[in-house]
This record gives structure tokens, C-alpha cells and sequence, in this order.
């Protein structure tokens, strides 16, 4: 009985202890409902409704037929039609579209003649997974989409087998590599964990060694702590960038099509709103655990939806809203897109400004709470 006494004061000890703690009593709960979330709700490897542009000057019933079984597969979404074949090279380039069907002016002329054209399917490979189901339907198009219209008399004039051929052309990833979106994709995911970890255990660490009063004692200022804390990461983070770059180069042969300066500028700003995040957890946490459970409260998010793991077109649309929010959903856009796509700054600028705008965000309040700690 005097060992299950002791026990028991000691359980009751260690209850009083957590529910003390509370960052780590709520991330005990907390972090399992987003995985419940996220995984329950957000994930989804079979995404439609994939953006797609139409090029083609061709109104004869047939074409018009082959448009709408495209549609209606539930794969293909149709947000521009008729437009210029430079066009929507344009929009593939900028990531804008999923898919670029090319269809022949003479489409359906060619199919009553039984002469089988070829439609053009080009797709933005960079992630191979978001679109391989939607490729793989439209192997059952040319058996399906113009049933109704070789009917009648034009059923004796209809071409034997298949009245049209498909042609898919895999752009900037023509082989369908998985390692050409998960190499470049990894950049952004581990300088994610390490800048925010990093920084927020830097700052945590001075408060549990004491040193936090000396620094608080200077006569430094708050911006200079912040900036004096966080560039000797932003070297780190360039070394990182070095290492799997060269990786990639060596290992996995994945292509640097564009600037590699224009990269590594970007992923400067990157670094940056990733080390204000850090700051703002440094501040909050009262020791070293609770700054590692705010990183990873951050972290997987930041994995699940930005496209990285899954495809990011395949989430509801409130999952893709909170992925804009993530520096990282930006940045993996323009890491695939300098080494696979070779954009240049002025396609990449949409994906500049949120960046910039988190990174503001971040530090502002990162100095908000470091002067509260201060005062």
C-alpha cells in the first residue's frame, strides 16, 4: 500500500505538471485534430477539375463534343478557349493551367473524312502525380466523345478503330520522373524545419541559461537582435541550399533550366520569413521542448499543403487558401519552376509578393513580442 501511495503522488505530481504547461498540453491535443483534418479532409491523390485551355478555331459539332467529354470526364476544367497556341504556352509556363489541348482547325473535317487527326494534350509534368489519372482518362475519350455524332450516315464514313489519336506531350518533365518534383521540392521543405527550428531554439536557449537578462541589458535594440540573430542562419540556410543542390545535380541529375541567381534571391526571402516565424515561436515558448512542438505545429501544415506531398490542386478549396497563406506553397512553385520550367522573374513575381507579404507579417509581430519580452 506505501508503494502504491508513493506512485500515486508522484502521477498526481507529474498531472499537476503538465496541465501547468499549457503550449504543451494543447499541442498534445491539438496537433492530432489537424492530422485528423488534414488527412481526413484536405488530402486527395486523385484530383479534378484540373485547369485547362483549349486551342482551337474549330466549330464544327464535333470538336465542340470533344471539349465537352472533356468536361465532363471531371478531370478537365475549361478556363479559356479559343485562345492563341502562345497563349496558353504562356499560361503553362506560368503555372497557370494543368493541361493545353490543341485542337486541330479542321478537327472535324478531318475525322468525316476518317483521316484520324491528332489533338494535342500538353501537360505541366513538374508534378507528375496531379495529372497521370487525368492522362490516363483520356485514353477512353476517343472511344466515347463522339458517339453521338458518327452516327447515321456518317457512321459508314467513320474511320475504323479509334476516329482520332491523342498525342500527350509531358512538358518539362517529359519522362514523368517523380525525383524532378521531390528534389526541388525538398529544398523548401528542409530549410522550412531548420530556419524555423533553429531560431526559435536560439532564443529559447539564452532564456533557459540566463543570458536572455544580460542581452536584455545592452543597449541593443530589438530590430538589431532580430537581424543579429537570424543571418548566421541565413548562411547556414545557404549552405543547406549548396548541399542539395549539388545532390540533385550529382545524384539525381535534376535539370537547372533557369537563373541560378534569380534562385538563390529568392530563396534569400524565403529564408527570411521562415527565420521571423522562428523569432515570433522564440518568444513564446519558455523553453526548448515547447519551441520544438511550435515547429512542428508549423511544419506540418506547411508539408501537407503546399503541394509537396500531395498535389496541391487536388485539396478542397479552403485547403488551398490556407496553402497560399505558406511561404512554402510559393516557393515550391518557384524552385520547379527556375530548374524545370527556366521561368524568369516576371513569371515568378506572383509568387514573389506573398512571400514578402508573410515576411512582413512575420517579423512585425517577431519585434511586437521580443518588446514585450523587453518591457
Amino acid at each position: 500500500m506505501d508503494a502504491l501511495k508513493r506512485t500515486f503522488a508522484i502521477m498526481l505530481k507529474e498531472v499537476q505538471q503538465m496541465l501547468r504547461d499549457r503550449l504543451t498540453f494543447a499541442m498534445a491535443v491539438a496537433v492530432p485534430v489537424m492530422q485528423l483534418i488534414l488527412f481526413g479532409y484536405a488530402i486527395n491523390t486523385d484530383p479534378k477539375g484540373l485547369p485547362t485551355a483549349i486551342v482551337s478555331q474549330d466549330t464544327s459539332p464535333m470538336a465542340r463534343s470533344f471539349v465537352a467529354a472533356l468536361q465532363t470526364s471531371g478531370y478537365f476544367r475549361v478556363v479559356e478557349a479559343g485562345i492563341a497556341e502562345s497563349r496558353g504556352d504562356e499560361l503553362l509556363q506560368r503555372g497557370e493551367i494543368q493541361f493545353l489541348v490543341v485542337v486541330p482547325d479542321d478537327f472535324g473535317t478531318r475525322v468525316v473524312r476518317g483521316e484520324k487527326p491528332a489533338v494535342l494534350i500538353a501537360a505541366d509534368a513538374t508534378d507528375p502525380s496531379a495529372g497521370s489519372n487525368a492522362m490516363a482518362a483520356l485514353g477512353q475519350l476517343g472511344q466515347t466523345a463522339l458517339a453521338r455524332d458518327l452516327r447515321g450516315a456518317l457512321a459508314a464514313r467513320a474511320p475504323q478503330g479509334l476516329p482520332f489519336e491523342v498525342r500527350i506531350q509531358r512538358r518539362y518533365n517529359p519522362e514523368g520522373l517523380s525525383r524532378y518534383n521531390i528534389v526541388p521540392g525538398l529544398v523548401g521543405t528542409i530549410l522550412t524545419m531548420t530556419m524555423v527550428m533553429l531560431t526559435s531554439l536560439a532564443m529559447t536557449r539564452e532564456r533557459e541559461r540566463g543570458t536572455m537578462e544580460n542581452l536584455l541589458a545592452t543597449p541593443v535594440r530589438p530590430i538589431e537582435v532580430m537581424v543579429g540573430k537570424t543571418l548566421p542562419y541565413v548562411v547556414l540556410g545557404y549552405v543547406q541550399l549548396g548541399v542539395i543542390l549539388g545532390a540533385a545535380w550529382l545524384l539525381f541529375s535534376v535539370p537547372m533550366v533557369g537563373s541560378v541567381t534569380l534562385l538563390l534571391a529568392m530563396i534569400g526571402v524565403f529564408m527570411l520569413a521562415n527565420l521571423g516565424v522562428g523569432f515570433t515561436f522564440s518568444t513564446l515558448a519558455r523553453n526548448q521542448l515547447q519551441a520544438l512542438q511550435l515547429t512542428f505545429f508549423f511544419f506540418l501544415p506547411s508539408m501537407l499543403l503546399s503541394g509537396f506531398m500531395f498535389p496541391f490542386r487536388g485539396m478542397p478549396g479552403w485547403a488551398q487558401h490556407l496553402g497560399e497563406v505558406l511561404p512554402l506553397t510559393h516557393f515550391l512553385r518557384i524552385v520547379r519552376g527556375v530548374m524545370l520550367k527556366g521561368s524568369g522573374a516576371a513569371e515568378l513575381l506572383p509568387e514573389l509578393w506573398p512571400m514578402l507579404a508573410f515576411l512582413a507579417a512575420a517579423g512585425a509581430v517577431a519585434l511586437m513580442r521580443y518588446r514585450q519580452t523587453v518591457d
